[in-house]
């Protein structure tokens, strides 16, 4: 069965740096689309990046940009994201999500994707 589990999240302060790791199995060999989103209370699930596991094709949405970095393992079966200069208002769960319909590159669309983790939190205190 297809499993995704995130793991990194804390509470940390404004400017601090994080990385959320996500570990995929049940996948199969093939290739992935694989995204992060994040909700914060009261909010839409926002995207934040999204990634091709086999070709490491990413894209991330504009309020990351310059500040996250999203990657793979593929050995690890693994995705990241590597979070730096952290704002209060990245403050949210963070969800780590994959769809075996590839189709060409990603989108940062939740229904893309038909597999989710149960999400990690992340707190940024000021």
């Amino acid at each position: 069965q297809a499993q995704l589990v995130e793991s990194g999240g804390d509470l940390v302060q404004a400017g601090d740096s994080l990385r959320l790791s996500c570990t995929a199995s049940g996948f199969g060999a093939g290739d992935l689309k694989m995204a992060w989103f994040r909700q914060a209370p009261g909010k839409e699930r926002e995207g934040v990046g999204c990634l091709r596991r086999i070709s490491g094709f990413t894209s991330l949405t504009d309020s990351v940009k310059g500040r996250f970095t999203i990657s793979r393992d593929l050995a690890k079966n693994a995705l990241y994201l590597q979070m730096k200069s952290l704002k209060t208002e990245d403050t949210a769960m963070y969800y780590c999500a994959a769809t075996t319909s590839v189709g060409l590159g990603c989108r940062l669309r939740p229904d893309d994707y038909d597999h989710w983790g149960q999400g990690t939190q992340v707190t940024v205190s000021s």
